[in-house]
Parts: C-alpha cells; structure tokens; sequence
C-alpha cells in the first residue's frame, strides 16, 4: 500500500438523540468520533481511513443501502445506550440495517451493542444479563479454543481485562455464529458470525474507550451505579472518576494502576485496540483494490 491509500469506513452510531445527548451532558465524546479515533490507530502505516457516520435510531436518517454500501470497505458500530430486546422502532431499523449490511458482504465489527445487533440481526437470542451491569472493567475475559486461534485475537494474551459497561447480553448464538472469548459475568464476551453472505466480529467489551471516558460515563451516572451496588456512595464514585481521570492524564501512575488493578491490556493503546487492527487486516484489506 502507499501513502495516498485511504480506506473508506462506514460507522454506525447505535445511539438515538436522547442518548448522545445524555453523552454531550458527561462531558463525553460522541461514539462515532471515539470510534473514528481507534480506527484510525488500527490502520496500517502510510494508510489513512475516512468515514462517515450514520444514526440508524433517529427515524428518516439517511442510511446508505445497496451499491452506496459497497463504497465502503468495512462497517463498524458502536455502543448505544438501547435496550436491543425491546420491540421497538430504535432497535428494529437497527437489526434490518445489520442485516441489508450482511447482505451486501462488506464486513462488520464493531463493540457491545453491536455484538447484540450482530447476533439478533442473524437469528440469535439477547436478553438482559442476569448477573446485572458490568461496569468499568471486564475481567479476565477468556478466550477458548475458538478464540485462541482466531486471527481476531493475534497479538492478545489468552486471559485479559477489557473496559466495558453494559446491561444486556447474547443469550443464544444465531446458526454460523461462534463463540471466542467468555468472563465469569458475561458468557459471549465475542463473537464471529457468518450470515448470508456477510461477517461480523463484535466483543461485548469497548476497545474504543478511555480511562477518562470511564470516569466521565462513572460520574454521569453515579446514582444508578449505587443503586446497583457498584459503589457504595457518590463519595465512592467521585474517587473512582478522579482516579482514572489522573491515570488518564499520567499513566505512569503506579499508584492508580495498582489501586484499580489496572494492567497494560487497558493502558496500552496497541494491545487494547488488537481486536480492531487485526479486522482491519483480515477483513477489511483484502477488499482494498
């Protein structure tokens, strides 16, 4: 490849205006620019990305479809703050939008609304974790046989701590999907999914996220996260936001790392954002004329 090569992406925001709006409120960067940021990272040297984004929750966003989706030479969604088992138009236009994108064969990956867009849009089954949210850090996330030898997880230690923040879970694998990598409070922690003539790699965990986009999602919402036993006052909370905040700032912290048991899967950039280089080399560059 050479200098001038650029890969074009497609990034769909899970989000509804509501939700980004929420974000906004944090203090948060908006899904599709965090994405935008690690795929940028992810891309080979002398190779730049463009992309655009789209909001398939808003009802009459424009969403590219047949050969407008061929210009792109992968699709990549982002988290949302949905309810993916909820009938409702706001998922629905997303699941017939993951299922018009297999269709068209351009390969998809994306982070945990997408792993539940990726496998409800195939045929599978989610619902909400049992075990309730997992907040902040996934730990160690394991990958089986599966995962050990897909080229997803080249260059990933075997066990690993991932950031995350999610209610609702893949209950059920759809046909031609398969699991790669489990923790103790999420079975389907990712996934590869094969479906009428199209790809999905998804992880149930955020790749894309920051140790500061933590501590601000942790301070945004402080009062539901003590309702539900992940800290014990808005004392607690405004800790754990400052922490990572710090660490974010300075991450050669050692006294933050230690305290929150923070390791090099989550400070190191190249190790985190793995998942989404190596689909940009499986999937993505073959399809680079």
């Amino acid at each position: 490849m050479t200098a001038q090569d650029t890969i074009n992406f497609l990034i769909v925001d899970g989000y509804d205006q509501a939700g980004r709006s929420e974000l906004e409120s944090f203090g948060c960067e908006q899904a599709g620019p965090l994405y935008k940021r690690m795929l940028d990272a992810s891309v080979p040297d002398g190779v730049t990305c463009s992309a655009d984004i789209v909001y398939p929750a808003d009802a009459g966003s424009p969403l590219p479809q047949g050969a407008d989706l061929l210009k792109y030479r992968g699709v990549a969604w982002t988290g949302s703050s949905l309810t993916i088992h909820k009938v409702e138009p706001r998922v629905t236009r997303q699941i017939d939008y993951a299922r018009a994108i297999y269709q068209s064969g351009v390969p998809q990956f994306g982070s945990c609304w997408a792993a539940q867009i990726a496998a409800a849009a195939a045929g599978g089954v989610c619902t909400a974790n049992p075990k309730g949210r997992e907040f902040g850090l996934s730990r160690k996330i394991t990958l089986n046989q599966a995962g050990l030898s897909h080229p997803m997880y080249r260059g990933k230690n075997a066990a690993f701590d991932a950031f995350t923040v999610h209610f609702d879970m893949v209950e059920t694998l759809p046909p031609g999907g398969t699991l790669l990598a489990s923790n103790k409070m999420t079975e389907v922690q990712a996934l590869d999914i094969d479906h009428d003539g199209g790809s999905f790699w998804a992880v149930q965990y955020h790749p894309e996220f920051t140790l500061e986009y933590v501590a601000q999602l942790a301070a945004g919402r402080s009062s539901g996260l003590i309702e539900d036993g992940h800290f014990e006052s808005a004392e607690q909370a405004a800790a754990f936001s400052a922490d990572w905040s710090a660490l974010h700032r300075t991450p050669t912290r050692q006294d933050i790392a230690w305290r929150h048991g923070i390791d090099d899967d989550i400070l190191d950039e190249k190790t985190r954002f793995a998942e989404a280089r190596n689909w940009i080399e499986q999937k993505v560059l073959p399809r680079v004329g």
